[in-house]
């Protein structure tokens, strides 16, 4: 491979994010252009399109589509008010009360919905409201909301960690379920304690403690919600049903208790299939033209070379380890998670692995590093829905963000080199 190549990939998909072409055009754009340096026109075009069919040829990805319309289902229902009542009467007489009860929110939202960007539309829209009212100021509310959204990426299920199963060549989908727990609270503690901190420097009100009776009432009355997790990760891990057939019965199940909690309504529905089949179909285009440029990368041995480059760098799995986070903290600042995972997992996985670091590990470093993405600008999805809900402007976020970012990144370097905290439970139930 010539590093042509290379340069002509970087620079052709720097240029069409630069011009405004949305993400998934650039990425299949940039790879058509290096297959073109490469071979005729004709084949190139025929291999890059077959590439991406066969790409979204898998069982796997119909998980997919069932967990969006879960997340749908779930943000129409009546879950979110019934969580974040619950969240309430756990969290609202700490110091930063309700900043704590947004975190524990979005950790329970997010696991449900596996989906950020609902988890900080949904508790952004009851919340931050409410936290303004309160007392506390905008931007911090924005900020809590928007650092927390992330954590249920990695806390089950997830739909970008069953992205990392498929880029990885068939890591067990129950395994990352079931490993990302650990680093998911891990992740949400830490911005308990950066938010408590503020809180305090700040003079932010703290509520009143709840009672026993009230709190076992919202806990009852979150029951059945909580129940989903029982019923999805339960059934994966004891291997009554795949991660798609659970996904399938994710959505029977908060269809069913949309109706039972008398918060959703047959003419609403339409809507909500409509709503996740746009969704969907946003992210099957990113897995797909995501799947036939790693394919072109192969091809000219883009990833032989990275790994080449670092390891001539570096044989300490540590500076590797801090090589590649760097590196994926910056990609994650301009590429949405799921090209990055479909994209650098080829490339980083097998230099990892040659270190001996388990591909569960890897994963879970991976979703969390990419998750702080979400977080900043210029693509971070969530920080745009965060400041959207809020009504206030990155620029007026960004002092209440910094100290949330640095826990993140923190919960990153301790889950990074301390593996336990991904392998426990994997090793607990024989995975």
């Amino acid at each position: 491979m010539e590093v042509t190549e290379v340069l002509i990939l970087i620079t052709s998909f720097v240029i069409f994010l630069g011009i405004g072409v949305p993400i998934a055009w650039s990425i299949g754009l940039s790879g058509i252009v290096t297959l073109l340096v490469s071979i005729d026109s004709i084949p190139a075009f025929t291999t890059f399109a077959q590439r991406m069919a066969t790409g979204l040829d898998s069982f796997t990805l119909l998980a997919i589509p069932f967990f969006v319309l879960a997340g749908q289902l779930i943000n129409k229902g009546g879950l979110a008010h019934r969580l974040i009542r619950l969240a309430k009467n756990m969290m609202g007489s700490l110091p930063g009360g309700l900043a704590h009860v947004n975190v524990v929110a979005a950790m329970l939202f997010g696991a449900i919905a596996g989906s950020s960007v609902a988890a900080a539309s949904a508790i952004g829209s009851i919340l931050g409201p409410r936290m303004e009212k309160e007392g506390y100021s905008k931007e911090f509310g924005a900020a809590v909301n928007i650092t927390s959204s992330t954590t249920g990426l990695l806390i089950p299920p997830s739909n970008i960690l069953i992205v990392y199963s498929l880029a990885s060549g068939g890591v067990s989908i129950a395994a990352l379920f079931i490993a990302g727990y650990l680093p998911g609270i891990l992740t949400g503690l830490m911005l308990m304690v950066v938010a408590a901190i503020w809180a305090k420097k700040k003079n932010f009100p703290v509520g009143e403690k709840t009672r026993f009776p009230e709190l076992f009432r919202s806990f009852i009355d979150a029951i059945p919600a909580l129940f989903l997790l029982i019923i999805v990760i339960g059934g994966i891990i004891a291997g009554i049903f795949t991660a798609t057939e659970a996904s399938a019965i994710a959505v029977v199940y908060t269809l069913a208790l949309g109706f039972f909690y008398k918060e959703l309504k047959v003419k609403e529905l339409p809507k909500i299939f409509l709503d996740s089949v746009s969704t969907t179909s946003i992210v099957m285009l990113l897995i797909a033209t995501s799947i036939a440029m790693s394919w072109v990368m192969s091809f000219e041995e883009i990833p032989q070379t990275v790994s080449a480059s670092l390891l001539a760098l570096s044989d300490n799995p540590i500076i590797i380890l801090l090589m590649i986070n760097l590196i994926l903290l910056g990609v994650g600042t301009f590429m949405d998670m799921t090209p990055a995972v479909l994209i650098f997992t080829p490339i980083f996985l097998p230099i990892v692995m040659e270190m001996g670091i388990d591909p569960i590990h890897f994963g879970i470093i991976m979703i969390l590093n990419l998750s702080i993405g979400l977080c900043t600008p210029p693509v971070g999805s969530v920080l745009f829905v965060g400041v959207g809900i809020a009504q206030t402007t990155i620029s007026k976020v960004v002092k209440p963000l910094l100290p949330l970012f640095v826990a993140m990144i923190v919960a990153l370097m301790l889950i990074t080199f301390f593996p336990q905290i991904s392998m426990w439970l994997p090793g607990i139930f024989g995975f």
